[in-house]
């Protein structure tokens, strides 16, 4: 019988996967990840009911996506939930224009998805890596995939394009935005508490060691900080953020910095550890007393607060504010700073109520509601396998010319 959908989440340094009944409110089964894959690996799951959770070495030495996967299915073999997989749900990175929708990873899809990963080189490799190694061990199984880009695809015109020539326009040099699996569960956590306004105008911050933040009306994204690539926006963990294009040139021609030099700096050597020269890691910089280490925290609550500034003027005000993510949902004094920041707005952060984690962190004479929501990008996924169709491919509906995959 297969009545379970398993959910795999790729990323640079870990491996998310959740296991769901196939049924109305998808009743969780089971749930865990594997992280620092680059050194140290250990593998933590939780059962549904009273089952202990399991926290297991995977040895000193790195592991590949590849051997993290074969972690993944050990333990899926040992809890007898293999045989019950009708689906595996896939979060896909980059979807394009034409990817809006849960669709079946076939052949032609993967193939045009291959073709995206110029534009999300830490990211779309190993989320199409996890589909080859899914669907070898699970044959019977339907392989879907769930975009992160899809979530964006309804903003005006006006939210997407760049002032460059209206070719490169057409041929695909647009605004993305990522992050869309975690805004739609939020989104959807909105409509639950607030009904179908879903908090009015709001402002969701999803602040990992990826971040970015995204504007909702009514649910639905209207201006978000990413664009064409995971680069733009906030600083993060390794990556720059927003960043003047003349830097680039001055990099290119002036400092002969080659292209994949480059890609290495911008993606993995900047954000908040080339600020601080000490850690991307959040938790290790709060408790640096490097000043350093406090202008990188700096730098990551002005970013925000200044973005803040921008997606209210593109909502035409702010009526909630959501935290979400691992900073997000777990660093009080990064909320408490930001709400600081934000106080022109009508943003009033209760100190107490925000260090003891509740749900609703905002003073109740503040005129916009904070809330600190924890995202589950696997639920979205499986969100939309039950409740949609999943189509096959049908092909471009728009032209992706050859430049757009390699500038």
């Amino acid at each position: 019988m297969t009545d379970a959908i398993l959910i795999l989440n790729g990323g640079s340094s870990s491996l998310k996967f959740a296991v769901f009944e196939e049924r109305d409110g998808l009743p969780l089964l089971l749930r865990g990840h594997i992280a620092s894959l680059g050194g140290h690996p250990q593998l933590h799951a939780e059962a549904a009911g009273d089952r202990p959770e399991i926290l297991k070495g995977l040895g000193e030495k790195p592991i590949d996506i590849g051997e993290a996967f074969t972690s993944v299915v050990s333990l899926l073999g040992d809890r007898d939930l293999l045989r019950r997989i009708g689906r595996v749900g896939h979060r896909i990175v980059h979807g394009g224009r034409d990817f809006t929708q849960a669709t079946l990873l076939d052949a032609p899809a993967l193939d045009a998805l291959a073709r995206l990963e110029p534009m999300a080189p830490i990211h779309q490799r190993i989320n199409l890596e996890i589909v080859a190694l899914a669907a070898d061990l699970l044959p019977q199984a339907m392989q879907v995939g769930c975009f992160d880009t899809a979530f964006h695809s309804t903003r005006p015109s006006r939210a997407k394009i760049y002032g460059i020539p209206r070719a490169m326009t057409e041929a695909g040099i647009v605004s993305y935005g990522f992050h869309g699996l975690s805004y739609s569960h939020i989104a959807s956590r909105l409509r639950n508490r607030y009904g179908a306004g879903a908090g009015g105008r709001a402002i969701v911050a999803h602040l990992g060691s990826g971040a970015s933040m995204c504007a909702m009306s009514a649910g639905a994204s209207i201006a978000t900080t990413m664009g064409f690539s995971t680069l733009d926006g906030l600083i993060m963990s390794t990556r720059c953020g927003a960043l003047d294009p003349g830097i680039i040139l001055h990099l290119l021609q002036d400092r002969k910095l080659s292209a994949d030099e480059l890609v290495t700096l911008l993606y993995d050597q900047s954000g908040l550890l080339g600020v601080s020269g000490i850690s991307g890691d959040m938790r290790t910089l709060i408790g640096s007393d490097d000043p350093f280490a406090t202008e990188a925290i700096d730098l990551f609550v002005y970013r925000i607060a200044r973005e803040i500034g921008s997606l209210a003027a593109a909502l035409g005000g702010l009526d909630t504010l959501v935290f979400t993510a691992g900073i997000g949902e777990n660093a009080p004094a990064i909320r408490e700073k930001i709400g600081v920041a934000a106080g022109w707005l009508g943003v009033g952060i209760d100190h107490h109520r925000n260090r003891n984690a509740k749900e609703i962190i905002s003073l109740t004479n503040s005129r916009v509601e904070v809330l600190v929501i924890p995202t589950d990008e696997e639920r979205a996924v499986a969100s939309q396998l039950l409740s949609a169709p999943t189509p096959s491919w049908a092909g471009p509906q728009h032209s992706i010319a050859e430049e757009t995959l390699t500038c």
